[in-house]
């Protein structure tokens, strides 16, 4: 394949995920931020690796545009790392979430291309960390590649961007990460402050 046909076959595939977005499940996610925001709750966006710098783009739209309340352990590189170090990788974002007093009013927000996997022991951070917001009732939402994802399996609202090719399942999750939390945060409902632009 060329690079001019890997290009074109790349943004045929972007455009046939833009069709395929289950608008009614990222509905439920605004619908259930809201909520969060109504009752004064905050949201913690965890993710790791390109998710994570996701996660702190995200943080900025929902304080700015939407004014919720939200964090992301990994913008406090000096305490994530510590943790890590100290604590092991695998409780990292447990240990965070418990000194953030994380409860009932709050929701935690997973950016992940897989979502976590139990069985193959991939992602246990976020998924430790889902198994403490369920223990304190706290919701989860997010967004994610994979239907096998432990996310997708125990949180209330979580949207799956569909996995058309399995070789580029990374960049198009990552990238539709961007373009579904920018709805979001655009939204009727959750846009409190306009853009600049």
């Amino acid at each position: 394949m060329s690079e001019k046909q890997f290009l074109n076959y790349y943004f045929k595939l972007v455009s046939e995920v833009s069709k395929s977005i289950e608008v009614d499940e990222l509905s439920k996610i605004i619908y259930g931020l809201n909520l969060v925001r109504k009752n004064k709750g905050r949201v913690f966006l965890l993710g790791v690796g390109g998710s994570a710098a996701n996660c702190s783009h995200m943080v900025n739209d929902l304080r700015k545009l939407c004014l919720i309340e939200a964090y992301s352990p990994c913008d406090n590189f000096s305490e994530f790392s510590a943790r890590v170090n100290d604590e092991g990788w695998d409780s990292a974002f447990l240990e965070w979430l418990k000194v953030s007093r994380l409860s009932q009013k709050d929701a935690l927000f997973i950016l992940s291309v897989g979502g976590g996997n139990k069985k193959k022991k991939i992602s246990v951070n976020l998924i430790e960390a889902m198994n403490y917001a369920k223990s304190k009732k706290s919701k989860i939402f997010g967004i994610i590649g994979k239907k096998e994802g432990y996310a997708k399996e125990i949180g209330n609202s979580v949207l799956l961007i569909p996995s058309i090719d399995d070789k580029l399942i990374t960049p198009l999750c990552e990238g539709f990460q961007a373009v579904v939390w920018h709805a979001i945060v655009s939204s009727s409902l959750l846009q409190k402050n306009k853009t600049k632009w």
